[in-house]
């Protein structure tokens, strides 16, 4: 099964760029539509290409192994026949959109890496709390009466409302039946995210190809990106390291309007 996108033009708009957008673990394209609208309608010369990275949404079905790297040549197989321009990744996909770039050898215009850290993680510092959802979604129960059950599931378990109903997007139901089963494949999942977190890729900001352009764009209140990461972005040289002050990890749910003009203020009018 290939990799599955969805595209976002403005009305009457004849785009001649492409901008990918690329979610976060346990995310899908969709996370990122609203967003997408809104940039288009305001840069209508692009297009925006809503990417499932491979076990998420309707990208289930892609073999092993489950890697980053990986993750970022199915979207080169994905979009061979569309020249991407350039690359918006929020969190896991900042890094797969890294990736992406170094198998490009920076052959695009910019690439923004939104609240998501280039280096490894071992630990998983600064990201606990989602290593401890992956870890926790492990204990699944096989089905669900509805989402609702899910979502109470989750809470019961320490996980706030807001994420426990986000993650029930992810609930669907089963064809043929009155039960409802969580979609994505989370042993799986726990793999992609474990090499995700050993995995650095410094070395291509370090050490830019091409023509691309980076803004590294960091939430003031996450600890993804810390203060010695930050400095050590500035020091490269195609590099911009932004701040949203007020700003968790989840960037665009915290301060879209900020996001949204930090990156057509970088984007071809």
């Amino acid at each position: 099964m290939p990799l599955a996108t969805q595209t976002v033009i403005a009305p009457n708009a004849k785009p001649d760029k492409t901008i990918i957008f690329l979610h976060g673990i346990l995310g899908s394209g969709a996370n990122w539509r609203t967003f997408a609208k809104q940039v288009v309608q305001e840069r209508p010369r692009y297009q925006a290409i809503l990417v499932d990275l491979r076990l998420h949404g309707d990208s289930t079905d892609l073999p092993p192994p489950h890697t980053v790297e990986n993750a970022a040549k199915d979207i080169r197989e994905a979009l061979k026949e569309t020249r991407i321009d350039v690359i918006h990744g929020h969190s896991f996909g900042g890094k797969v959109g890294l990736a992406l770039a170094g198998q490009l050898d920076g052959d695009l215009d910019r690439l923004f890496i939104i609240d998501s850290n280039p280096g490894a993680r071992p630990d998983a510092r600064g990201s606990e709390s989602t290593k401890h959802i992956v870890e926790l979604l492990t204990e699944l129960p096989e089905e669900f009466a509805d989402r609702n059950e899910f979502t109470k599931w989750a809470e019961d378990r320490g996980v706030t409302r807001p994420v426990a109903m986000w993650l029930a997007m992810n609930v669907r139901p089963v064809t043929g039946t009155t039960r409802f089963v969580f979609r994505i494949d989370i042993p799986s999942v726990r793999t992609l995210i474990e090499d995700y977190f050993v995995l650095d890729l410094w070395h291509l900001l370090e050490s830019p190809k091409g023509r691309m352009k980076t803004a590294l764009i960091a939430g003031g209140k996450s600890t993804v990106v810390d203060k010695a990461d930050l400095e050590r972005a500035r020091k490269c040289r195609e590099t911009e390291v932004l701040v949203i002050p007020e700003a968790g990890h989840w960037v665009h749910v915290d301060a879209p309007d900020a996001l949204r003009t930090m990156v057509l203020e970088r984007l071809e009018p």
